[in-house]
C-alpha cells in the first residue's frame, strides 16, 4: 500500500422528490471522480431523494423509492473501483434515519445515521428523523451536516482513535456572510488534530426558499486545498485532491498525544479489502494550499437570488419572468438580479454547459436559440411594467424605462388611474360615499385605503400582464411575477396587503435595504448600469398619496418613524438576540447612546413593535423569498411567531417606561466609560 489518496468530493442540484434527475447527476459525478483517479467520492446530504422533501418523509414511498434508486447505483458499472458515499433516508425497526451508505462493488459496508440533528431556523429535521447514539465510524470517518458545527463534532473523537479521512455530507443553506464560518470550521477540524477533511453540498434550489451555495472544498490539517465554487449555474461539480497520509500522520505526531486523553473511545472499524491509494505513487504530485476566493456580500446577492430563480424558472415550466418597476431601490433591485442570471446563462453556454443551453432553448420556446448577449436573452425572458398613477412622478417613470433599457427587458408603461376610478366608483354606487386623501380633508382610514386600492390594482394588473403578455406577442407560455419587499420592509409590515409585493416569487426578501443599495453600487460599476444612480440618489417613496407642487410628499422613513439602517439593527436583536420589547430597549440605550436619548429609544422601540404587531399578520401571506438573512421574519418555518398580538404590550412597554428615568438620572451622574454600568441596573 502507497501513502497517497486520491478523493472527490462534490455539489449537486438535486431536487426533493426527483429520483430520476437525482440518479442520473450523482451517477455523472461519480463518473467525473474516477475519470480522475479518485477512489472514493462523497456525495451531499440525501441526495438520493432531495433533502427538501419536508413531510414527504412519512410516506413510505419515499423511503421505497430511494432504496430503489440505491439498487440502481449498486447495480451500475459507473459505481465498480471507487468507493462511494450517498446519502438517503432509512427505516429501521419502524424509526427513519439521515443516513449515509456507503458501497464498494455491489456491496454495502457501511449505512451511517445522523447522530446531531439540525433543528433550528429553517431545518426541522427531528420532525422527521431521529438521532442516532450508537457511535461507529471506518478510517474514512463520516459526518453529517450540522454535526460539524457542534461542540461535540464526532471528528474530535475520530481524530484521538487515529481516523485520518473525515467527510462531511451537508445540505448547507446561504446566508450573507456566512461561507466564511463554514470554511473557518473545516479549517479548525483538521488544525487541532490533523487529518484530512472532505465536503460535499447541496447545490440550487431543491424547492424551497433556501439555496444551497455548493462550495464543496478538500482540507488537510489546517488548510485548503480544493475549492468548489459557491454559486454557479451547473447542476454537477466535482473537485479531486491528491493528499498524502504521511503528512497526517507527521502534524500528529508533532502536534498531538491522543494517549494522554481520559477515557479514549475506540472506534467501530469496517475492514474492506480495498485500498485508497497504490503502491507505486510517488509520482503523484499532491494538492498544495489555496486561499480561498470569498465573495462579498454584493457579489453573493448577485449570483446567489439569480441562481434560485433559474433552478425556479425552469423547474416551474414558465417562459420568464414580469417584474413590476417602480423606479425605486428595491424592483431595481430584483431586475438587477435577473440581469445578472442573463450574464450567468451566457456564460455557462459560452463555456460549453448543454445542459444550461438545453434549458434556456425550452423556456424560450426556440429549440434553435443560442444566447450570447445577456441584453438579448434579457429581452426573452423579463418583461418589466412601470404601473403609473396620478400621484407618481416623471422621475420615477424615467428612471423605471431607463433601467429596463439598460438590462434589455421587455418594458411597459402602464397607467391605473382608470382601474383606480372604476373600484371606488363600484364602493361609491353602494355607499354614496367617495373617500379623500388625508391632504384633501379625509380621514387616516380613507387615507390608507385610497392608497391599498392602488397598490393591489397594480398585483391584479401584474398577473394579467404575467398570463397574457406573451399571448399578445404570439408566444406561448406564461410569466412568473417576480416581488421586490425588502426584508426590513417585511419586518415591519410597511406594505400593502396583496399588493405588487404579493408575486410567485420574491429573490430580496431577504436582503436588508443597506445590503440592496450597496448592491445597487456594485451593478453600477460591474455591469455598468448608469442608470442606477439617479434610483440611489433618490428618497425611497410608494408614490401612492398625491404629489406637492408635482413633488413627492411621501417617504419610506418618514412613514416608518425609523431609517432602514436603525430597522436593520433593531431586526437583528429581535431575532438572531431574541430580544423582546424591554431587552430591547436595554441594548440600544447603549448602542444609540450618541445618538438618542433614553427617551428617544423608548419611542423607536414601542412604535416598531407596535408597527410589529399590528402588521404582522402579513407574514402569512408573504410571498416565498429567498432566504439570505438571518434576522428574516419568513413566517413560513424560519420565524415562528403568533399573528395575532395585543398591540399595546402594556407589561412590557410599562417596564421600559420605568427604566428611562433610570437611565436618566444615571447618564448624569456617571462617570466617563462607567455606562456599561447600566445594565446591572436595569
Amino acid at each position: 500500500m502507497g501513502r497517497k489518496v486520491t478523493v472527490a468530493t462534490c455539489s449537486l442540484n438535486q431536487w426533493a422528490l426527483d429520483f430520476e434527475g437525482n440518479l442520473r447527476r450523482i451517477l455523472q459525478s461519480i463518473e467525473i471522480a474516477k475519470s480522475r483517479g479518485a477512489k472514493y467520492r462523497l456525495g451531499p446530504e440525501l441526495e438520493i431523494s432531495g433533502y427538501g422533501c419536508a413531510d414527504h418523509f412519512y410516506e413510505s414511498d419515499t423511503l421505497l423509492h430511494s432504496f430503489q434508486v440505491l439498487k440502481e447505483l449498486l447495480e451500475s458499472p459507473v459505481t465498480e473501483d471507487i468507493i462511494c458515499d450517498v446519502g438517503m433516508p432509512v427505516m429501521h425497526h419502524n424509526v427513519r434515519y439521515n443516513c449515509r451508505v456507503l458501497f464498494l462493488n455491489r456491496k454495502i459496508l457501511l449505512i451511517r445515521p445522523k447522530m446531531q440533528m439540525a433543528n433550528n431556523g429553517n431545518y426541522r429535521e427531528l420532525r422527521w428523523f431521529s438521532p442516532w447514539n450508537h457511535l461507529r465510524y471506518t478510517c474514512i470517518g463520516t459526518e453529517i451536516c450540522a454535526e460539524l458545527w457542534s461542540p461535540r463534532s464526532p471528528h474530535i473523537q475520530m481524530s484521538q482513535d487515529g481516523v485520518e479521512i473525515f467527510t462531511n455530507s451537508s445540505a448547507s443553506h446561504h446566508e450573507l456572510r456566512k461561507a466564511e464560518s463554514r470554511v473557518n470550521l473545516i479549517r479548525s477540524a483538521t488544525s487541532k488534530g490533523g487529518g484530512i477533511y472532505l465536503y460535499a453540498n447541496q447545490k440550487g434550489c431543491d424547492g424551497d426558499r433556501v439555496y444551497y451555495d455548493g462550495c464543496a472544498m478538500v482540507a488537510i490539517n489546517g488548510d485548503i486545498v480544493a475549492q468548489g465554487v459557491q454559486f454557479s449555474v451547473n447542476d454537477v461539480e466535482v473537485i479531486s485532491a491528491t493528499l498524502d497520509l504521511e503528512d497526517v500522520r507527521s502534524y500528529r505526531g508533532r502536534e498531538n498525544h491522543p494517549h494522554l486523553e481520559s477515557d479514549p473511545k475506540p472506534c467501530y472499524r469496517v475492514r474492506v479489502n480495498f485500498s485508497l491509494s497504490d503502491v507505486d505513487d510517488v509520482h503523484l504530485p499532491v494538492h498544495q494550499p489555496v486561499e480561498w476566493c470569498f465573495h462579498t456580500p454584493e457579489e453573493e446577492i448577485s449570483l446567489g437570488p439569480a441562481c434560485w430563480l433559474w433552478d425556479y424558472l425552469r423547474r416551474s415550466g414558465q417562459a420568464g419572468f414580469l417584474l413590476p418597476l417602480s423606479g425605486g431601490v428595491d424592483s431595481a433591485s430584483s431586475a438587477c438580479i435577473v440581469h445578472s442570471l442573463c450574464v450567468l446563462l451566457c456564460r455557462a453556454v459560452e463555456d460549453g454547459n448543454t445542459q444550461v443551453l438545453d434549458d434556456v432553448r425550452r423556456v424560450v420556446g426556440d429549440s434553435t436559440y443560442r444566447p450570447t448577449q445577456p441584453r438579448e436573452l434579457c429581452s426573452r425572458i423579463f418583461t418589466t411594467c412601470y404601473m403609473g398613477s396620478e400621484n407618481s412622478t416623471e422621475d420615477t417613470r424615467t428612471r423605471a424605462k431607463d433601467l429596463a433599457g439598460e438590462i434589455g427587458s421587455t418594458h411597459m408603461t402602464i397607467n391605473i388611474d382608470l382601474a383606480v376610478r372604476s373600484i371606488l366608483g363600484i364602493f361609491s354606487a353602494v355607499t354614496g360615499k367617495w373617500p379623500q386623501f388625508g391632504v384633501n380633508g379625509g380621514s387616516r382610514r380613507e387615507n390608507l385605503a385610497l392608497q391599498n386600492v392602488q397598490a393591489r390594482v397594480r398585483m391584479v394588473l401584474a398577473y394579467l400582464f404575467a398570463q397574457l403578455s406573451l399571448w399578445s406577442r404570439g408566444r406561448p407560455g406564461g410569466l412568473l411575477v417576480l416581488g421586490s419587499a425588502n426584508v426590513d420592509e417585511s419586518l415591519t409590515g410597511y406594505f400593502t396587503k396583496y399588493d405588487c409585493s404579493s408575486a410567485d416569487i420574491n429573490p430580496i426578501g431577504g436582503i436588508s435595504k443597506a445590503d440592496l443599495k450597496n448592491f445597487l453600487f456594485y451593478c453600477v460599476e460591474t455591469f455598468q448600469l448608469s442608470s442606477l444612480r439617479g434610483i440611489l440618489t433618490a428618497p425611497p417613496t410608494a408614490e401612492l398619496e398625491p404629489l406637492k407642487d408635482g413633488q413627492v410628499s411621501q417617504t419610506d422613513e418618514a412613514d416608518m418613524k425609523m431609517t432602514y439602517s436603525e430597522l436593520s439593527v433593531i431586526g437583528r436583536l429581535r431575532k438572531i438576540s431574541m430580544c423582546g420589547p424591554f431587552s430591547m430597549f436595554c441594548k440600544l440605550i447603549h448602542l444609540w447612546k450618541d445618538l438618542l436619548s433614553p427617551v428617544e429609544v423608548a419611542q423607536k422601540v414601542k412604535h416598531f413593535f407596535w408597527m410589529y404587531s399590528v402588521n404582522r399578520h402579513k407574514m402569512t401571506t408573504l410571498t416565498p423569498a429567498y432566504h439570505a438573512e438571518s434576522y428574516s421574519p419568513d413566517d413560513n418555518r424560519f420565524d415562528l411567531r403568533p399573528f395575532l398580538y395585543d398591540t399595546r404590550w402594556g407589561w412590557q412597554f410599562r417596564c421600559i417606561d420605568s427604566q428611562v428615568g433610570v437611565a436618566l438620572r444615571w447618564r448624569k451622574v456617571a462617570p466617563a466609560g462607567a455606562v456599561g454600568a447600566i445594565t446591572h441596573l436595569i
